[in-house]
């Protein structure tokens, strides 16, 4: 049983957006481990985009070209990409929500990484607690 009590941001400083015929987008990505739960794609409308790609882990994406803003921006869905080297490791359609801003809570660890811990209820939580007792010297 793997439980993890923070969420990690990865920024991801390579990436491609593409666009079809039909206007659809897609954005491809450097895998990560495990199948995403319930993605989605936030974009401020500016430069920067989250991917939340489920409750653990989110990927950065920062710079996006001027050009890129208003299909973004106009997307209800787009597909992600996520690429191991050259080879296709899985693709899935994320919903784009589009934010006034991008929030990025927690602790920078690393250039690329922020981790955020969780807060005592949601730690509770994911741990099943069913009783919980208060012990030390009382005030």
């Amino acid at each position: 049983m793997e439980t993890q009590y923070y969420t990690l941001i990865e920024k991801q400083d390579f990436y491609e957006i593409i666009e079809n015929k039909y206007g659809e987008l897609a954005i491809f990505i450097d895998a990560r481990e495990g199948a995403p739960v319930n993605p989605v794609l936030q974009f401020d409308g500016k430069k920067t985009a989250l991917l939340k790609r489920d409750e653990h882990l989110a990927v950065k994406l920062d710079d996006i070209d001027d050009e890129t803003k208003g299909p973004l921006a106009e997307a209800e869905f787009l597909l992600i990409v996520e690429l191991q080297g050259k080879m296709v490791e899985r693709t899935y359609a994320v919903p784009v929500e589009n934010v006034e801003e991008i929030v990025l809570e927690g602790k920078q660890t690393r250039a690329d990484e922020f981790v955020k811990a969780k807060t005592k209820d949601e730690i509770l939580a994911k741990f099943g607690a069913i009783k919980c007792w208060t012990n030390g010297s009382k005030k």
